[in-house]
């Protein structure tokens, strides 16, 4: 381990990197694809929604499976057969010319799913323990990097060639993911004898941790909050002001200020959290979180959301680290790829639930709102977590 967690750890990096970037190349241009593509023309946000909800949802079934496979063989095998099979997907969405056949693929993509998962618990496992927190951090930043230049690409691309070219692209991307982690990757690793734990035994094992279980629920607040505009920034940029032409380009441009942001902060609150505890950057994440949303019922312009996007992102790169690293430093090594698996589900039903809200909501009440009823939500959250910590400080002292 000592001798394989750096190299293992640049190399998961870069392939965690190309995989992301693949995913944002296309699927935040889904409102344009499904509406000059595949001819949509009423209730766009809902089945903008609908066609990202649906993979995450079948994701998040499967999580648990995929988790289990990888603590018996290995997660070096799980991220290849989910790198090839992810890129099968994309080459997959060239062919679509009908909203059915779209959403069979992106059913199939969700069962091919488990790159990321598999990067953390890979990262979980083969780090030494006192640089867990710091590998975690970097890791974060792997997925973000690729939000920056994924939009961007995507974005460029789907403006000079077209938005079916932007899937052909991301499958030849994703496949360089895998061969990254089929060359690259060491992993030390115990292959398991005897009967393999069900996902049953799996929830209740993690159900004897109670502060897992609140992990998990913090994880699907996070992630619901996160995919509920997913489905409506690009929708949203040419409300504020966005030339429909242009709306791909712009709406990369604003989906990457986040990733930027995340890969600035994201090293240093993992390295923050070793030092004061991942409790404390995860309230700061929340709160940031919070007032980056509430802010944007006062800012109606392109330039200014993409400012307000970059500052939300400073704070929030410190919530998936401090997650993270509070659910491996939660468990025994034997049970962390499950618990990660697990935790998996819990983002991806937050994945699922997120667009369709959004979706929903954006047709009935206006996108304005939504920011604002997900920066109640997070400011809730925070506040409820200081609580917590607070009186859990006070049970300590007076033990």
């Amino acid at each position: 381990m000592e001798l394989y967690w750096k190299r293992n750890l640049y190399m998961l990096w870069l392939g965690l990197f190309f995989n992301h970037m693949a995913y944002t190349l296309s699927v935040p241009f889904f409102p344009i694809f499904l509406q000059h593509d595949l001819g949509i023309q009423s209730g766009l946000e809902v089945w903008s929604g609908v066609s990202i909800s649906i993979s995450f949802l079948i994701s998040g079934l499967c999580a648990p499976f995929w988790g289990s496979l990888a603590d018996t063989y290995g997660r070096k095998p799980m991220l290849i057969r989910s790198g090839v099979g992810l890129a099968l997907a994309h080459f997959a969405n060239f062919f679509v010319y009908d909203l059915f056949s779209f959403i069979v693929v992106r059913i199939f993509q969700g069962i091919m799913a488990g790159f990321s998962p598999a990067s953390i618990a890979l990262v979980g496992t083969n780090t030494p323990e006192k640089h867990v927190g710091y590998a975690l951090g970097v890791i974060s930043t792997s997925t973000a990097a690729g939000g920056i230049l994924g939009p961007l690409a995507g974005g460029v691309l789907s403006h000079w060639m077209g938005l079916r070219e932007c899937f052909v692209a991301s499958g030849i991307i994703t496949l360089i993911s895998a061969f990254i982690v089929l060359v690259g990757v060491k992993e030390v690793h115990e292959r398991k004898t005897g009967v393999r734990s069900s996902v049953i035994q799996d929830l209740k094992q993690a159900a004897g941790h109670p502060q897992l279980m609140r992990l998990f629920g913090l994880t699907l607040i996070v992630s619901t909050s996160v995919m509920i505009l997913e489905p409506l920034l690009t929708i949203y940029v040419v409300q504020i002001g966005g030339s429909l032409n242009s709306a791909s380009l712009s709406s990369g441009i604003v989906f990457s200020a986040v990733g930027v942001a995340t890969v600035i902060m994201g090293p240093r609150w993992g390295i923050i959290g070793g030092r004061i505890g991942y409790e404390k950057i995860l309230f700061i994440g929340l709160l940031g979180g919070a007032v980056g949303n509430l802010l944007q019922l006062f800012i109606h312009n392109l330039v200014g959301f993409g400012i307000l996007r970059f500052s939300y992102g400073l704070f929030f790169a410190a919530v998936y680290p401090a997650l993270n690293a509070l659910i491996v430093k939660q468990v025994e090594p034997g049970f962390r790829g499950r618990a990660v698996s697990l935790n998996q589900s819990s983002s991806q039903f937050g994945i699922v639930a997120g667009p369709l809200l959004g979706g929903i909501l954006g047709g009935w009440i206006g996108i304005q709102y939504v920011f604002l009823i997900t920066g109640i939500v997070l400011l809730g959250t925070a506040v409820a977590l200081k609580g917590r910590s607070s009186k859990a400080v006070e049970r300590k002292l007076a033990g």
